[in-house]
């Protein structure tokens, strides 16, 4: 279950992972990644594709995974400009590009949304995936009722709860991470190293982890 504070609820939860071609990656004899450090390894220059966190909320878990483990400054940045540089052109602002770019077998590494990459290997396509490490981090999307005082619509808590309660389950079909108590999802989309980002979850830090991800 996800803590939060009490002014607000979360609807839905998801999370990353290291992307895998799988067809690709036997036809170029590339090793399989097993952590997120590894991916500044030289032997994949361009054959990895990432998320820019300043286009895509994705690319914040891949940086939470190497600022957590590795720290923001002389290593972590090291392996932060490793990986960037080796992403080169397949740099996206998409969080769904690199899974493009996997799917299409334009490069046979990517980072996305693990579900995303569960649910094209169970159709049968040559993809799968690698929980990182380090730990997979979550982000949340959440509703909230303001307080306008007298201003305040009575329907809007009645609104926010029904988000929670009734639209819930559906959600958590398509974004199948536990938020909840009581919750299940499939074996394959269960986490076994879930991760928490030990400062919240800030605007502030994530701008302090855009610009460590661009280096600056």
């Amino acid at each position: 279950q996800i803590t939060t504070p009490n002014y607000y609820a979360p609807f839905l939860s998801f999370t990353g992972a290291i992307l895998l071609n799988t067809k690709e990656m036997k036809a170029n004899n590339i090793p399989i990644p097993t952590s997120a450090k590894d991916l500044a390894n030289p032997i994949y220059k361009n054959q990895i594709s990432m998320v820019d966190p300043n286009g895509s909320s994705t690319g914040w878990l891949f940086v939470q995974d190497i600022a957590a483990e590795y720290g923001t400054d002389a290593e972590g940045q090291q392996i932060m400009n490793a990986i960037r540089e080796n992403a080169g052109p397949n740099l996206e602002l998409s969080g769904s590009g690199p899974l493009k770019k996997v799917m299409a077998g334009e490069v046979p590494i990517g980072f996305g949304l693990r579900h995303q990459a569960v649910a094209n290997k169970a159709k049968g396509l040559p993809i799968d995936f690698v929980d990182p490490s380090e730990g997979n981090y979550t982000l949340t999307e959440s509703v909230a009722v303001i307080d306008k005082g007298e201003k305040t619509n009575p329907k809007a808590m009645k609104m926010a709860e029904l988000i929670v309660t009734k639209a819930r389950p559906g959600l958590l079909e398509i974004y199948p991470n536990i938020v909840y108590d009581g919750e299940t999802v499939a074996a394959e989309n269960q986490i076994d190293n879930s991760k928490t980002y030990p400062e919240p979850l800030t605007a502030e830090l994530l701008d302090k982890h855009r610009a460590f991800f661009h280096g600056e």
